[in-house]
């Protein structure tokens, strides 16, 4: 299902483009790509990295303290609680956009949720936290579910599926499942299919091609593609290198339904959405 409109807030956001733009803040020192991180503390560089990508056209800000790249080590909720409310709160004080916090914690989406945040991007599909889906429940804040194996450091070492859709589309539903059981609404949910975590080329490009068809077309998707290793394995790019991909890829990710795409670079990918809304 691609959808133009996301319930957030107790409200309803729209865009005019075939989807929305949600823009990367990471408050993190080893995040994939160097150009995506903003220097720990520096807490008006990263708002302003934020705003600039809101007058680029992003709709949703996500900002994240902890890195899950595949080798990255989690931190801890106060490390993360201290690397992402400052900057959190003071981008709230600045614009009224929605604020993804993207955390597996519970603790960290209610330091998140009081300082403004109103979305919570969770990897683990409130897998790692069992606080954190009655959580989601108690403020109804959408929820975005990913498909994963494993953690950061081991996910690159499972990378065989006997057929990649059936199972990442079987565990989303699992996870929908458990949520629903705990209060969440449907309405709060977003799935994502995870490119990248716990998967090869041939099972990223499976996922791309088919996210729209997840779950039986029932709930938005999210694709985060933005430079990552499948891009740069289909264009011989290094991470610096791998724009022109990332926006071929969202481009089809798009027309294949997705409704959400997570970038670096918003300005160019607004472009690319204006371009497909008018052709």
């Amino acid at each position: 299902m691609r959808c133009n409109e996301l319930c957030v807030g107790g409200g309803v956001i729209r865009t005019e483009l075939p989807a929305f733009v949600m823009g990367i803040v990471n408050i993190t020192p080893d995040s994939f790509w160097s150009g995506s991180r903003c220097a720990l503390h520096a807490v008006h560089d990263a708002v302003d990295k934020a705003l600039m990508q809101i007058a680029d056209g992003a709709q949703i800000i996500d900002i994240g303290g902890e890195s899950s790249r595949p080798g990255a080590e989690y931190v801890s909720a106060e490390e993360e609680i201290a690397r992402i409310i400052p900057v959190i709160q003071e981008l709230r004080s600045k614009s009224d956009c929605v604020i993804s916090v993207d955390t597996r914690k519970q603790q960290v989406m209610q330091a998140a949720y009081e300082a403004g945040a109103n979305m919570c991007n969770d990897i683990s599909a409130l897998e790692d936290d069992e606080a954190a889906a009655e959580y989601i429940a108690e403020t109804g804040i959408p929820v975005i579910l990913m498909h994963k194996r494993g953690n950061p450091v081991i996910m690159q070492q499972h990378t065989s599926y006997t057929d990649v859709f059936a199972e990442v589309d079987s565990y989303l539903h699992q996870r929908i499942e458990y949520a629903l059981s705990k209060g969440i609404q449907k309405k709060q949910i977003i799935i994502d299919p995870g490119i990248g975590f716990g998967k090869d080329l041939a099972a990223n490009r499976i996922l791309i091609q088919e996210c729209g068809k997840l779950c039986g077309g029932q709930y938005p998707v999210l694709m985060g593609l933005s430079r990552k290793t499948c891009i740069g394995e289909m264009t011989g790019r290094d991470v610096a290198g791998r724009l022109a991909g990332t926006l071929a890829a969202n481009l089809i990710a798009v027309q294949c339904g997705a409704s959400i795409v997570r970038v670096h670079d918003v300005r160019e990918t607004v472009d690319m959405l204006k371009i497909l809304r008018n052709l």
